[in-house]
């Protein structure tokens, strides 16, 4: 199997940077793509942004392009997936979870609190 954990999230004032990281252990030799979701307060969770095994494929939903970049190191027993978070919302507050696909089964961490105050 494959676990997930994610860390770096906080308290930042609107305009300000984060960067979350989530690591992955396991059998990470059989991961593929990650990504990053949020859930705020009353909504449902959505997509954030994920990455392919290489790195060179990223994808982002609309409100987050150009301020949040994804990334990812491969090491021999680990992934790391960071999320940085610039340019940050009030409505970027969120908790924000690491996702990975496992034979068709999702992988989720515990999630991460993040919260922009304007």
């Amino acid at each position: 199997q494959v676990q997930l954990v994610e860390s770096g999230g906080g308290l930042v004032q609107a305009g300000g940077s984060l960067r979350l990281s989530c690591l992955a252990s396991g059998r990470t030799g059989r991961v593929d793509t990650m990504g990053w979701f949020r859930q705020a307060p009353g909504k449902e969770r959505e997509f954030v942004a994920d990455v392919n095994w290489s790195g060179y494929r990223t994808s982002y939903t609309d409100s987050v392009k150009g301020r949040f970049v994804i990334s990812r190191d491969n090491a021999q027993d680990t992934v790391t997936v960071y999320l940085q978070m610039n340019s940050m919302k009030p409505e970027d507050t969120a908790v924000y979870y690491c996702n990975t696909n496992l034979s068709d089964t999702a992988i989720w961490g515990q999630g991460t609190q993040v919260t922009v105050s304007s």
